[in-house]
């Protein structure tokens, strides 16, 4: 599924919220904040997201089950990258070759 998980698809996705699954039966919510275009080509691609998570859960950096209202259900590294006052940010880095590259 994640390989249909394009930078489009993304752009589309920021402000939105996702599920973060770091037990099969609690969930936190993160907003997609920020999408940042990396270097890309027909055949590769590269971009960033950022997402903004509670002050009340910090999630260690990890691969998490997640899920979205329009996206569905994937798994996504998250990485914490910083805290501001709403809470703590993670970051996820796409750098892959495109299908049939």
């Amino acid at each position: 599924m994640i390989e249909k998980l394009t930078k489009e698809i993304f752009t589309e996705s920021v402000n939105t919220k996702f599920r973060v699954y770091p037990e099969p039966s609690s969930a936190v919510e993160i907003e997609l904040v920020q999408l940042t275009a990396g270097v890309s080509t027909p055949t590769h691609e590269q971009f960033s997201l950022l997402f903004q998570g509670p002050q009340t859960h910090f999630l260690p950096q990890m691969t998490y089950h997640v899920e979205h209202d329009r996206l569905g259900e994937f798994d996504l590294f998250l990485v914490p990258v910083g805290k501001t006052p709403d809470g703590f940010q993670y970051e996820a880095v796409f750098n892959r070759f495109l299908e049939g590259a």
